[in-house]
């Protein structure tokens, strides 16, 4: 969806690579290409107002005109900012303290709500709560049975005791609703209202009467993040004809501009709590504003794929792998059954392109990543299965009339065999030089992690530095200038990845979802 925003963004900055010093004209035009950025991406006028009023005032302080690189500083202000409109901290659900907590979701038709309903019901079951959903849409053609679909492929329960299509009263609905979750035991209540093709009194006087018959502990309204501008009108209507306390945004995966995702926590007041990137039930998680500031300044967003990884990966699954490559046989304990084992764990977190977009820098390269064929990866399982046990176990055994055979049996040409078998052994090979701790292949091993000073002193002197002058007043003034430098860079403090540090480095600490992996 940032797609055009992020291309926008990285031209301006990269304009600024090099410079020792920004002029008051440098920091105007950064300011203007930032504003037309925005206005493309269809941000609110009086947003993007108040976000280039921020960003010049702080790119004419201190902060800059002292910085050692003023470029990642501008940066830095930028990314902080774009927080900043997006809503700041990540917005938590308030829960009940006695009795079931109330969630009542309201928007437009077409909004995505009943769906939506779905996903935020399987993502509380995920987090260890028993939802219930309630049909109080009952004037949509099959509402009803629609959330009644959708409850049951999330694995959830569903309240629907009025048939809809016009019939019943969703305000008795929702009321009666909380009785039975109380009975039945479920602490969450989703309730799913009717939506209207634009903002009328009728839509708002339902959502009012539902809301004073349950009292919901969270009102979350839920807005299609591809209608622009227009989202951020009927959030205002909404919010001053009824409340809200938090936003949800569907179709984020869309390809619109964006504009209401970095406009509606800033207008409406109400932050974004929640975001469904998908189609799929599990396409849906929290919203954290610095996430998604990072991900359209093309920094990647490494905690959210970490996340992922581990709903997916069984800690005892990876040690076991782990082992095997780091093993005395050289990783040869680690085969093709492992190999297709890792590759569907892989597969569950998602799709290829959008785990690859998490990491940094993956902008540069995003129409490669778009035209990633996701059924390579069920060709390549297919091969796979079509080996026998003993094949997959010693794929060195693979020979010109088993390669026919299982390329046969898989629907593909022999050299997709050979080539997989091909590129195993380089990846396997690679892998268990990194488990080792010889780092990548051609590279020195890090300290404390294999790859001993021995081999490394042996790679060092292999490598051809600067020749030192034999002039001994050159070669003092060279020392001179070298260690000036290394003084320079130390005072920088910047990052191992070139991001900038604060004070030197000195107050720089980890984020705390960073700290439970570091032991």
């Amino acid at each position: 969806m940032f797609d055009t925003l992020s291309d926008r963004l990285s031209a301006t900055f990269k304009n600024l690579r090099g410079k020792g010093r920004l002029s008051e004209a440098d920091i105007d035009a950064t300011a203007r290409e930032i504003r037309i950025a925005l206005l493309e991406a269809d941000v609110a006028l009086p947003v993007v107002r108040a976000f280039i009023k921020k960003v010049k005032e702080r790119a004419a302080g201190a902060e800059v005109s002292k910085a050692l690189n003023p470029a990642q500083q501008i940066i830095k202000i930028v990314n902080e900012e774009l927080v900043g409109i997006l809503g700041g901290e990540t917005r938590r659900l308030r829960f009940a303290k006695s009795g079931p907590t109330v969630i009542m979701l309201a928007g437009l038709q077409g909004a995505g709500k009943t769906t939506l309903a779905g996903k935020l019901g399987l993502w509380l079951k995920g987090e260890g709560h028993a939802p219930l959903l309630v049909a109080c849409d009952l004037q949509r053609p099959n509402a009803v049975n629609q959330l009644s679909v959708v409850a049951d492929r999330a694995g959830v329960a569903v309240y629907a005791p009025q048939p809809g299509n016009g019939v019943g009263d969703p305000v008795t609905v929702a009321k009666d609703s909380i009785e039975y979750a109380k009975t039945k035991q479920f602490d969450v209540v989703i309730v799913d209202t009717a939506g209207r093709l634009g903002i009328d009194q009728e839509l708002m006087q339902q959502a009012a009467d539902i809301r004073d018959a349950v009292s919901p502990d969270e009102i979350l309204f839920v807005v299609d993040a591809m209608i622009g501008q227009d989202a951020v009108n009927t959030a205002e209507a909404f919010r001053d004809g009824v409340g809200f306390d938090g936003v949800v945004l569907s179709k984020l995966d869309g390809d619109a501009r964006g504009g209401a995702a970095l406009s509606i926590a800033h207008v409406t007041g109400r932050q974004i709590m929640f975001a469904s990137n998908g189609e799929k039930l599990d396409e849906f998680d929290a919203f954290h504003p610095d996430r998604m500031a990072s991900r359209i300044l093309d920094m990647g967003d490494l905690l959210t794929l970490i996340e992922q990884a581990e709903k997916t990966f069984s800690q005892e699954e990876a040690a076991k792998m782990a082992s095997k490559l780091s093993s005395s046989k050289g990783g040869k304990d680690f085969t093709l059954d492992d190999f297709l084992a890792q590759m569907e764990q892989v597969r569950k977190m998602g799709s290829i392109s959008k785990l690859l977009g998490m990491l940094p820098g993956m902008g540069q390269i995003k129409d490669q990543i778009n035209n990633i064929d996701e059924k390579d990866v069920d060709r390549t399982a297919a091969i796979i299965k079509s080996m026998t046990p003993a094949e997959r176990a010693e794929p060195t055994i693979i020979n010109g009339s088993r390669r026919a055979r299982i390329a046969k049996g898989s629907g593909v040409e022999v050299s997709a065999v050979k080539n997989l078998v091909e590129r195993f052994f380089d990846a396997r090979k690679m892998m268990s030089k990194m488990a080792q701790g010889g780092g990548m292949p051609g590279m020195p091993g890090m300290p404390g992690m294999g790859g001993g000073p021995g081999k490394q002193k042996k790679q060092i002197k292999q490598a051809k530095g600067k020749r030192k002058s034999g002039n001994p007043m050159k070669r003092k003034a060279e020392e001179q200038a070298a260690a000036e430098r290394r003084e320079q860079a130390a005072q920088q403090g910047g990052g191992a990845f070139g991001l900038p540090a604060g004070q030197g480095g000195k107050d720089f600490e980890l984020p705390d979802e960073f700290k439970k992996f570091m032991g």
